[in-house]
């Protein structure tokens, strides 16, 4: 228990816990290290239809460990190499985003600053009804890290991710949910079973099809109409050469519930 990130996987399913619950699971160099590797290797994983991100202890995460930095932490390197240092910590946002599966967050207690921004990569943001959320960053006089400002602006529009950047109030999880910031709103006590379940059903879906379908989502974010449409024929005619759309079509003509291998 001591790793600052938990890895385990049920069926299809890896579940990546942050763990630095005395710290309300603060984002530190070794925590961040892990989880982009762990990222990696499932992004990797033939075996892994998706992975669900959550936390420790009484908050999801609270962003980065400001405690550490008042203290001084990395004050001992250039700019250029806090910059370097960052930016690969900056990968597992990245990794969430693209990786050929879904991803979901379940979040509890408190997300804020580099911790929302960790939420706000994945497909699916899965909330625990007395969640507090905010951007957090402005607060600390910090401009932001780990993509937020590109995830937000592409999920609630420019103007409201405007106006959570720049006044970093706390948001719930109802008006989280009503802005379009999360997936799905359930009561504190049925968070961790729901969000397990909710990713458990994705990871059991048929996993080529789900990685071709995430690529088409975000190449249509910022990709031309014409290119998006290529992607789509592409992906669209290698679904159809897959195992699963075979065990689909057959399912669906003996109006049964398919079995998806993942090939």
């Amino acid at each position: 228990m001591d790793s600052p990130l938990l890895e385990r996987t049920e069926g299809a399913l890896r579940v990546l816990a942050l763990n630095r619950p005395e710290r309300r699971n603060a984002l530190n160099i070794e925590m961040c290290e892990r989880l982009t590797h762990a990222l990696r290797g499932a992004a990797d994983d033939s075996a892994i239809g998706a992975v669900l991100l959550r936390g420790e202890g009484p908050a999801f995460c609270v962003g980065g460990d400001v405690k550490a930095m008042a203290e001084g932490a990395g004050r001992e390197l250039t700019p250029e190499q806090r910059m370097r240092s960052l930016r690969s910590r900056m990968e597992a946002s990245r990794l969430l985003h693209v990786m050929p599966k879904p991803t979901v967050a379940a979040l509890h207690g408190a997300a804020a600053g580099a911790g929302l921004a960790l939420a706000l990569a994945c497909d699916f943001r899965v909330v625990g009804r007395s969640t507090k959320i905010t951007t957090a960053f402005a607060k600390v006089a910090l401009s932001g890290d780990f993509g937020g400002s590109w995830f937000l602006t592409r999920i609630v529009g420019a103007a409201r991710a405007r106006d959570l950047y720049l006044r970093p109030r706390v948001i719930g999880a109802d008006e989280a949910l009503a802005i379009g910031l999360v997936s799905e709103v359930v009561d504190d006590d049925r968070l961790q079973q729901h969000a397990l379940a909710f990713a458990a059903e994705l990871a059991r879906g048929p996993r080529v099809t789900l990685g071709y379908m995430k690529h088409n989502l975000n190449q249509a974010i910022s990709g031309t109409l014409e290119s998006t449409l290529d992607l789509e024929a592409l992906h669209h005619t290698l679904s159809a050469a897959t195992d699963d759309h075979r065990e689909a079509a057959a399912a669906f003509v003996e109006k049964r519930e398919p079995r998806f291998s993942g090939r």
